[in-house]
């Protein structure tokens, strides 16, 4: 492929809902444009963008996928993101290397949250938004219905361009809006120009539509719009390709993505309604003293790109994708890795398409493509030359709140699991993983249950190493409630030197994180050498506690008086004293059993508060407050919840807001368990260690 100027490229990223054929989509524009020899089909697995071996099982988009294609002398970066929520961090990172958005739309199902979301990460990321409603050769497809909800859900700036004619639940003919032109596809993919079928006055309501989004441009034709005037056809197409291009208008296309049906019409449009790099490429980033710089889309300036996508393979290495914002990016280009300072060896740069790499000899501004074997390189890095030192926005990823732990099947893989784990999430930033070292798990974190089954898939088919999902263990505390004084003697003789230690301990709840250690003996009762064995014996005997054998916190424990032999006593006879006085104490303490409660801040529609809060009272939690949140309709609702009660918390909110929800919850403190949820926490412990 030749190399192109900012102003002849065009970075489009597909987005939508699950199952609303955005692969196709792309199948298509890669086939029409002959960037492949046959249009790919996601049922045989032999599409150019679902290459990856978990996509073609699942049949399913689940990571971002990047294929080039060349039409009427512009270069266009098709990136393809997954539709389904679990695979969200796909979506963030194809909005990072567009400029525009098409947003495909089900021409059966319709305006899905998926829909929404797009529409609204598109926004976010400030691309032009542009719709296609596909499959509209499906009887059961309804254009008009979905082109209407469009208007209803995002307002009057959704612009008709092409649209079908249907007879008989056949899409075959499809009206191009702007030129008043009709064309007829057939199944061996001629089109030819037909004469205009009579639409009666639909046609004249999708005239009024265009208008009334040209009207949304600008003040001055708003006021020809209000009074009656007719705009030219030179204000019309000047109106909608400026107004596509600031935002002010989203343009719908539709075709029909398993034959091809009005591809040439969409690929066509793009061509001068989307805007280029040249364009929207401009970015503001922070120099090396925190100051705001503006950086060009300008090849001849030094060079500053983003990685916005990772593939890490086992035998190949890992593979770099990286959108160039100016400058040229090629194997002899110094570039320094802002995040670790270092300068990194480029070795050779690639073009992408799909799972094809092919050699380049640079990439330039504006456009997308990779760098193979950059090891020590994330997603999100800035890469710039040594001569300009900026940091460019890195990826805003959504929060992982579905955790679970991760357990080898082979016992010893443990070291298995975690490599593995951590190419993953190179690869996917949003797979986070920890180790409780109080619990001895492993805990996962994903944005749902599909998420995690592909982690352990992927496990086994890239790192030959098995393992299974399990809820996590909670880390709960023990501590008292009632101030107590106990004894604790040591004496044993065995021949020659004896062992004799003997200690009074006063034992009081405090505010400390564990033991808080101290003494008033007078007298010389115990010796001072002998106060350093008395704590250690007091805190090694506190990491079990005597209700379920988790660790005690909130304990003062003051020494204040005992006895000694001046020869049979040691550190180690005072310290086994001190472990007695504990177990003779703490149970007449008023032992009790802390639960780790967690603050919990959900966003969610307002016509599904009723229904969360309830289940926050539930899962005994109690919600704090209320706050609108910043998108409108949407509301943000705070309480606390125990930790224990919120496994499937995440499966919950999407189920109940259909995906809109979405939530945080970190740990904030620990508070006494209800005696019925102690007690059967008790027994479990005590069964566990049976």
């Amino acid at each position: 492929m030749k190399q192109y100027n900012a102003k002849k490229i065009l970075n489009i990223a597909l987005a939508g809902h699950g199952g609303c054929g955005k692969t196709s989509v792309a199948e298509s524009m890669i086939y029409l444009a002959k960037a492949s020899e046959r249009l790919g089909n996601i049922a045989d697995g032999n599409t150019v963008l679902d290459y990856d071996s978990e996509e073609i099982k699942r049949q399913t988009s689940i990571l971002t996928s990047v294929a080039p294609i060349e039409w009427k002398n512009t270069k266009i970066n098709i990136i393809d993101t997954p539709g389904l929520f679990d695979f969200e961090g796909g979506v963030a990172e194809g909005m990072r290397a567009a400029d525009s958005a098409l947003i495909v739309v089900s021409g059966k199902d319709g305006v899905n949250v998926g829909t929404e979301k797009a529409v609204k990460a598109a926004t976010k990321a400030g691309l032009t938004k542009i719709f296609f409603v596909n499959g509209l050769c499906d009887e059961s497809a309804r254009f008009y219905r979905v082109f209407e909800s469009l208007k209803a859900t995002f307002g009057p700036t959704v612009c008709p361009v092409v649209v079908p004619y249907i007879v008989d639940g056949q899409a075959n003919t499809y009206v191009n809006l702007f030129d008043y032109k009709a064309y007829k596809y057939d199944t061996d993919g001629s089109v030819v120009q037909t004469p205009l079928p009579d639409m009666g006055d639909r046609l004249e309501g999708l005239r009024e539509a265009i208008k009334e989004a040209v009207a949304e441009t600008s003040e001055e034709l708003l006021d020809k719009f209000i009074m009656g005037e007719e705009f030219t056809p030179e204000e019309i197409i000047l109106g909608v390709s400026k107004g596509v291009k600031d935002g002010t208008i989203c343009p719908v296309f539709c075709g029909d993505a398993h034959n091809t049906f009005a591809f040439d019409q969409l690929l066509n449009s793009l061509v001068w309604l989307a805007p280029t790099a040249a364009d929207k490429g401009d970015e503001i980033a922070v120099d090396v003293d925190g100051e705001p710089v503006e950086i060009s889309v300008n090849e001849n300036a030094a060079a500053a790109a983003v990685v916005f996508k990772t593939v890490v393979d086992p035998f190949v290495g890992k593979l770099s994708y990286v959108k160039v914002v100016s400058g040229k990016v090629s194997a002899d280009t110094p570039l320094v890795n802002m995040r670790t300072g270092t300068q990194e060896r480029i070795g050779k740069v690639l073009t992408v398409r799909g799972k094809k790499q092919v050699e380049t000899d640079y990439i330039g501004a504006g456009d997308i493509g990779a760098i193979p074997k950059l090891a020590s390189v994330k997603t999100g890095d800035t890469l710039c030359s040594p001569l300009r030192k900026v940091v460019l926005e890195g990826i805003d990823y959504p929060v992982s709140s579905y955790t679970m732990a991760i357990y080898p099947v082979t016992k010893g893989d443990e070291d298995k699991v975690a490599q593995g784990l951590a190419k993953l999430s190179e690869e996917d930033p949003t797979i986070k993983y920890v180790t409780n070292h109080e619990t001895h798990e492993m805990l996962i974190s994903g944005l749902g249950e599909q998420h995690l089954d592909v982690v352990i898939s992927k496990l086994k088919s890239k790192f030959n190493v098995e393992a299974v999902l399990k809820k996590q263990k909670i880390a709960y505390r023990e501590t008292i409630r009632k101030k107590v004084s106990a004894q604790g003697r040591y004496k044993k003789q065995s021949g020659g030197h004896g062992q004799f230690g003997d200690v009074w301990i006063e034992f009081e709840p405090c505010e400390s994180e564990g033991l808080e250690f101290a003494e008033r003996v007078v007298g010389g009762a115990v010796p001072k050498n002998f106060f350093p064995a008395v704590e250690k014996g007091l805190r090694d005997s506190i990491k079990k506690g005597v209700l379920a054998g988790y660790p005690m916190v909130g304990i003062r424990a003051t020494l204040y008086d005992g006895s000694y032999h001046p020869v049979d006593s040691s550190e180690m006879s005072f310290k086994t004293a001190a472990s007695m006085a504990y177990k003779n104490g703490i149970p007449n303490a008023s032992p009790t059993l802390l639960e780790p409660i967690g603050s919990l801040k959900v966003t969610l529609p307002d016509s599904n508060m009723g229904d969360v809060m309830g289940e926050v009272n539930k899962r005994r939690g109690r919600v704090l407050g209320m706050t609108p949140a910043e998108d409108s309709g949407m509301q943000i609702v705070e309480g606390e919840v125990p930790m224990a009660e919120m496994d499937n918390f995440a499966t919950y909110l999407r189920q109940v807001t259909q995906g809109r929800g979405s939530y945080e919850f970190a740990f904030a403190r620990y508070e006494d368990a209800p005696a019925n949820v102690a007690q059967k926490i008790i027994e479990k412990a005590k069964a566990d260690a049976e």
